[in-house]
């Protein structure tokens, strides 16, 4: 993306540097996905990739994205659709602070912390209405193209679109 975006920004969750300021690296800013520090209406587009099942609050998360959206603008996610036609299933919530685990714990690869990241939600194909509070309009897409190397069990890709109308100047 950095290569084709000339104003891409990536972003981490990470709690050794303060949220809103760069990697000492410059590979990354630290960012709350539930809480940014960027602007409202800064992204044409917002990109994430397996995320929403290991938030304590997708939809504050989805509120926050749809506040950096410009008009028109979307939030392309990946996110795995673990139970299907059956209702999503909360793991794990905050709880005065403190993570309560409603079911055994349970992990994904992280590149930020070794343990992993603790997954909250198991998502059915209700994503669409748990996350359509949050102030986008969502659809869902699949991708099943062997000629581009797509094909495995995890290959729903979900589009937030921001339908405001801008200001006409």
């Amino acid at each position: 993306m950095k290569n084709e975006c000339a104003c891409y920004i990536a972003t981490q969750y990470d709690l050794t540097i303060p949220f809103g300021t760069s990697h000492p690296g410059g590979a990354y800013r630290s960012e709350n996905l539930e809480d940014q520090t960027f602007a409202d209406q800064s992204f044409d587009i917002v990109i994430t990739q397996d995320v929403m099942e290991h938030l304590f609050d997708p939809v504050q998360a989805t509120r926050e994205i749809a506040r950096t959206l410009r008009p028109g603008g979307a939030h392309v996610f990946s996110v795995p659709i673990v139970r299907k036609q059956e209702p999503s299933q909360r793991r794990a919530r905050l709880t005065a602070g403190e993570i309560e685990h409603l079911l055994p714990e349970q992990y994904h690869g992280n590149p930020m912390n070794e343990k992993g990241s603790l997954v909250t939600v198991d998502w059915g194909y209700d994503i669409l209405d748990h996350l359509g509070r949050g102030g986008l309009a969502h659809s869902m897409h699949y991708i099943d193209d062997l000629s581009r190397g797509i094909r495995a069990e995890y290959i729903e890709i979900v589009v937030g679109r921001n339908l405001a109308c801008g200001t006409m100047i």
